[in-house]
């Protein structure tokens, strides 16, 4: 396993993180997976050497994280967690509520990364000013190591609330959507993180999109459509088949996570699932050399005017 320095934190992650969200949340969407089996998910990653896990109040697994937590080293592992934001914004009351709660289910005295959970560019004022100000006393209080952001970015696509959050320097660490369908991030937001020392952390690398022949293909018809690519670009009979017959990746999903981790400025990429096997399969990727420069460039070209999907 990989790893890296998760900016000014000096935190030392896993290039590849568990995350407890998604599609998937570990197998409880739809009660694929007991809880016993979800846990036992969690230590499975955590014996592979993944230190990292991404969950939060919204997820619904907290508690299962805190149960294979408390089975290995706490001082080990890194934990991010978030609270949720509704339509009216929350209080201060609101907000050390809903800390205490996620401290309690995660059966810890303290989440190293604790974050506003999809920020909207219109309420990012209030929250600078009213919602910041809480975090930080609960920083010094131990209860917080590191504040942390993430973006709403179905709600926001072109990054306009992080683009403001990496500038003003108080976040530590922030969590953007970013993937080798949808590359804008890397201007408004990877860039300027970088230069100013904060934590990266990559969601919808791989989401149904890059994961389901059928809805790669329609989600490809549709940005020919809207011009955001270019047809002679794409072969819509087997999308992107070039990754995995130059030899360069195993799968489209592969190529997807590499693309991701070796993206400059990028620390932790978040991958989600309930399948031992599917966690496997990822971390032998993680393991993988980076994908030949002429492949990179290739897909950087082909989504170089992608702007109005997710991949979710």
């Amino acid at each position: 396993m990989q790893y890296r320095t998760l900016g000014r934190t000096g935190l030392k992650v896993s290039v590849m993180g568990i995350g407890a969200g998604g599609p998937s949340r570990l197998g409880q969407h739809n009660n694929i997976r007991t809880e016993a089996e979800s846990i036992a998910l969690v230590l499975r990653g955590l014996d592979a050497g993944i230190n990292f896990i991404d969950t939060a109040e919204a997820y619904r697994t907290e508690e299962i994280v805190g149960a294979a937590v408390a089975q290995r080293d706490r001082s080990k592992i890194i934990i991010s967690s978030k609270k949720r934001l509704r339509g009216e914004n929350i209080t201060g009351d609101e907000l050390r509520a809903g800390l205490h709660d996620s401290l309690r289910r995660l059966g810890t005295d303290y989440i190293d990364v604790y974050h506003l959970h999809g920020l909207r560019p219109q309420q990012y004022d209030y929250y600078l000013s009213e919602i910041l100000p809480v975090m930080q006393d609960l920083q010094q209080a131990g209860k917080i190591r590191f504040i942390g952001v993430t973006e709403n970015w179905s709600g926001d696509l072109e990054h306009k609330m992080l683009a403001r959050a990496v500038s003003d320097g108080v976040w530590d660490v922030v969590m953007v959507g970013f993937n080798l369908l949808n590359q804008t991030a890397r201007e408004s937001v990877l860039q300027a993180a970088s230069e100013n020392d904060i934590g990266i952390l990559i969601m919808f690398a791989v989401r149904r999109t890059l994961s389901q022949p059928a809805k790669l293909k329609a989600t490809l018809q549709n940005l020919i459509e809207s011009g955001e690519v270019d047809p002679k670009d794409i072969d819509l009979a087997n999308p992107l088949s070039f990754l995995v017959e130059s030899g360069a990746a195993t799968s489209i999903a592969d190529a997807a996570y590499r693309f991701c981790r070796d993206e400059p400025g990028t620390h932790v990429i978040l991958s989600g699932t309930g399948v031992p096997q599917h966690l496997d399969a990822n971390l032998a990727t993680f393991e993988r050399p980076p994908l030949p420069a002429a492949i990179s460039a290739r897909l950087k070209q082909i989504f170089r005017k992608s702007r109005s999907v997710t991949g979710g």
